[in-house]
């Protein structure tokens, strides 16, 4: 059965249960089935590979005890033991004193979680399609998981959040390839959504290991947060499909909610990948964990700050998602994009088309690139073009990595040698910034100029192509009379 069929078979059967409510129900309902499911999957695998392995689980609360025999529990039962037992359970597990990482894991996962279903005949049916269906111990099925979270996405879209925490795979294997995290060093996303920055950085960190200890190395270099339940559910998912066996380091948290000024030292990070959410608002109050000169509750500056705070000195980097209204705007963005020139090499600025988060947003995005230490002395910009004949992208339609070939040509390798400017990109200085109260919006100078010429003068030049028209017309007419009346 394929992905999109799996999905709307288990969604087919949700709609028949009273207790489900909407899209996003459904799918968190599903969301937490499969977290159990690929759990259960991972720990016959560590089983195997792990010498003495001990399920963090009480044994009755493991998917193999209570959900894999298709004949098993079932009708009011069912339910009982899902509302009564098992989620207790879980849920405890977060703080439970005596749990290990792994069960606190599975605990911070349920933390927010919720059944549904009132129906336990239904919930069966659903327990028994993907238990039927998938097998994320087979490594065909395994990366089947990148499809299911992205059929998701697109049906929270309908219910109206997917946008909220879902970047393009093309934008962040680009971010990911040109600031080439290497083993050992830190990587955080702050605003992790589904963990698609991280799962990256995974897959381009085990093409680098060679022992054991390598593993364990990237293990722990991986880190991650996410406030809404949701994704982090699906981030935390994500990281067991991508051999991070204990992912305790992806918290269920609001990373803005900690006062900037508590980050010691040892709390900054080598690399930050992320695309924190933008056109939000924070609740009352957080504001108030940062210095008065970046107090405001949009959510994208209080991430800039943080994040600007956190890297390292003189070895951090960073890839950061920002909208248009970042590079133009004024007062706290203006304060952040100074400093951002004073204490930081903000080296790149890629500017994205409308339409590259399609069909989520349709606002223009940009990717910032800089690293903490050395003042910018200049900023080079790369307007990255539509492909030949698009005029925007959609969701038949994406972006491809394949389009960032013109950018990684021209990139100039670690160093950023031998750049030029050309039709797509151009370089700006930073005292040319300053002067323009650091607006970061700069045109494309190589693009032709449209000319908007005065109203008045506009009206007066269509007047006289009709009357040329008009005239035209009438002698063509005239001499149409006149070859007809030859003829007569």
């Amino acid at each position: 059965m394929s992905i999109s069929a799996l999905i709307k078979t288990i969604q087919d059967i949700m709609r028949m249960d009273v207790g489900v409510d909407g899209d996003a129900q459904r799918i968190s309902q599903i969301v937490w089935l499969i977290f159990l499911k690929i759990f259960d999957d991972k720990e016959q695998e560590w089983a195997l590979t792990q010498a003495g392995y001990k399920s963090p689980l009480p044994a009755p609360y493991r998917w193999s005890n209570w959900a894999k025999d298709p004949e098993g529990l079932t009708g009011e039962d069912l339910i009982d033991f899902v509302n009564n037992a098992l989620f207790p359970t879980l849920k405890a597990l977060a703080v439970s004193s005596g749990a290990s990482e792994k069960a606190r894991v599975v605990g911070a996962v349920f933390e927010d979680a919720y059944n549904y279903m009132k129906s336990g005949a239904l919930l069966r049916q659903v327990i028994n399609t993907i238990e039927a269906d998938v097998d994320f111990n087979a490594s065909g099925d395994r990366h089947l998981f990148n499809d299911i979270y992205e059929k998701i996405l697109a049906d929270l879209q309908s219910a109206g959040n997917a946008g909220e925490f879902y970047t393009p795979r093309a934008v962040t294997q680009f971010m990911v390839d040109i600031l080439n995290p290497q083993l050992g060093e830190s990587i955080l996303d702050p605003a992790c959504g589904t963990g698609g920055f991280l799962t990256c950085s995974i897959e381009h960190l085990k093409r680098q290991e060679k022992t054991r200890d390598d593993r364990q190395t990237l293990q722990n270099s991986i880190h991650g947060v996410e406030k809404k339940p949701l994704p982090h559910m699906l981030a935390v998912t994500n990281m067991l499909l991508h051999d991070i066996d204990v992912p305790s380091q992806i918290r269920h948290d609001n990373t803005l909610a900690r006062p900037l000024r508590d980050y010691s030292p040892k709390e900054r990070v080598d690399i930050i990948l992320t695309n924190p959410p933008f056109g939000g608002v924070e609740e009352i109050g957080i504001e108030n964990n940062f210095p008065k000169k970046y107090q405001t509750r949009e959510t994208a500056d209080l991430f800039m700050a943080l994040i600007m705070h956190i890297l390292k000195h003189d070895t951090g980097r960073a890839a950061v998602v920002l909208p248009d209204g970042f590079l133009f705007g004024e007062g706290v963005k203006s304060t952040l994009k100074r400093e951002l020139l004073e204490g930081f090499n903000l080296h790149t600025i890629v500017r994205l088309p409308k339409g590259v988060f399609a069909p989520y947003t349709s606002i223009a995005t940009n990717i910032l690139f800089f690293e903490k230490g050395d003042p910018t002395k200049e900023v080079w910009f790369f307007e990255h073009p539509y492909p030949e004949a698009y005029k925007s992208y959609s969701r038949s339609k994406p972006l491809t990595i394949a389009e960032f070939d013109r950018e990684k040509a021209w990139w100039g390798g670690t160093a950023r040698q031998g750049r030029e400017a050309n039709e797509y990109a151009w370089k700006v200085s930073a005292e040319e910034i300053a002067a323009r109260n650091y607006n970061l919006d700069c045109k494309n100078p190589h693009q032709l100029a449209v000319t908007h010429s005065d109203p008045e003068a506009l009206w007066q030049d269509y007047q006289a192509l009709v009357r040329q028209l008009e005239a035209a017309q009438n002698a063509l007419k005239t001499e149409l009379l006149s070859a007809l009346a030859g003829h007569a």
